[in-house]
């Protein structure tokens, strides 16, 4: 049975157990971080929930969260200009809007001792990973693409994360995020708007033979950025207002190749769960009147 069949059978499971404002629609204050205020369409699903990520009482992003296989579909962010450097010193967070003992939407530090089994059947914790020797917690929203020290740190959440293959998410995926870095910083002067997603593989984390965390096959990105430098070198302004890349998360065979947001959706229609309606961005992020 493969994970989204699963997921369809075991969401009943755990429905009562989640708490908080996760919601079927994106909330309110969290469509800020969606071009033209519009999700992804065509990813719907009875365990998919939004989440609008909060850190020291502001929204942050919003994630699109599969509450059974334990990971994000994609994190929806807006890239802040920055000089790539890391977030240090901070604690893994979990997400208390998906817990059924709090009341709090701030993402909280884990909790020592044995707490975390309030909440652990609708998110990863972090035992899932501490054995788990060919995968480590690779961010969608990272924090190379925020300035704000409190941003940057609103990303050390697991529902941001998802297992990589340690290659991918050190070298290959990193030095993406850099191009991209420098490709917005460079030559975006509005808001770039950022959708970083996976497609699942069939293959899991165990714990205590539990399947517990879905491993991506795919990790893929799109950004839109309608306000552009229009004299940027060729090279870089035919990848405006909008492109995309994917990447395989293997040990080999995993570099990552970039493409229009058109071809990026051909792609994910044939390789995951999603209907003939799935746009990414609305329009294809051009812009309405500009066709």
């Amino acid at each position: 049975m493969g994970l989204w069949a699963r997921t369809f059978t075991l969401v009943c499971l755990i429905t009562s157990s989640v708490k908080g404002r996760v919601e079927k629609e994106p909330p309110p204050e969290c469509r800020e971080f969606l071009y033209l205020r519009t999700p992804p369409t065509g990813l719907e699903h009875s365990s998919l929930q939004f989440i609008c990520q909060h850190y020291n009482k502001k929204p942050r992003y919003m994630t699109l969260f599969n509450t059974v296989d334990h990971i994000p579909v994609y994190s929806a962010y807006t890239f802040k200009r920055s000089d790539g450097e890391k977030c240090v010193d901070v604690p893994w967070m979990y997400e208390p809007q998906l817990s059924t003992a709090s009341d709090t939407e701030e993402m909280q530090p884990f909790p020592l001792g044995y707490s975390h089994m309030n909440f652990e059947d609708a998110q990863a914790v972090l035992d899932d990973y501490t054995n788990a020797i060919l995968y480590e917690r690779g961010t969608l929203n990272p924090d190379v693409h925020q300035d704000d020290p409190d941003d940057k740190a609103s990303t050390y959440t697991l529902t941001n994360v998802v297992p990589m293959v340690p290659d991918v998410n050190n070298r290959v995926w990193n030095k993406q995020e850099h191009v991209i870095r420098q490709r917005l910083n460079n030559y975006c002067h509005g808001t770039a708007y950022v959708v970083t997603g996976i497609t699942t593989s069939g293959k899991t984390i165990r714990r205590e033979n539990v399947n517990r965390v879905a491993v991506p096959a795919y990790l893929w990105s799109a950004y839109c950025c309608v306000d552009y430098d229009h004299n940027a070198p060729y090279d870089e302004r035919y990848k405006f207002p909008s492109f995309a890349h994917y990447g395989l998360n293997e040990g080999e065979k995993n570099e990552v190749v970039e493409v229009s947001v058109e071809k990026l959706k051909e792609f994910l229609k044939k390789t995951t769960f999603v209907d003939q309606s799935f746009q990414i961005f609305v329009g294809d992020c051009v812009p309405p009147g500009s066709r």
